[in-house]
């Protein structure tokens, strides 16, 4: 299993609603989520491990929406 964390400009539940068909139809995908409460509006989403990552993010902008992998914070 795969675990994708992206960073996403989703921050209302009308904006979630809007891109719930998608992942909800996706056949690889078995969970997803968006944090409309970060700053980040994390999407976090479990899939098969064959799911590609480029056209996930391909398919999220085709819908109007800007997303991008979410950067590791190292403690210092």
């Amino acid at each position: 299993m795969k675990l994708l964390i992206l960073r996403t400009d989703i921050k209302t539940k009308k904006k979630v609603k809007k891109i719930k068909p998608i992942f909800n139809n996706h056949p690889i995908i078995y969970n997803w989520s968006i944090d409309i409460e970060d700053i980040d509006n994390v999407l976090r989403i479990e899939a098969d491990d064959h799911l590609n990552e480029e056209e996930l993010k391909k398919v999220v902008m085709e819908n109007g929406f800007y997303c991008e992998d979410l950067p590791d914070i190292l403690p210092q």
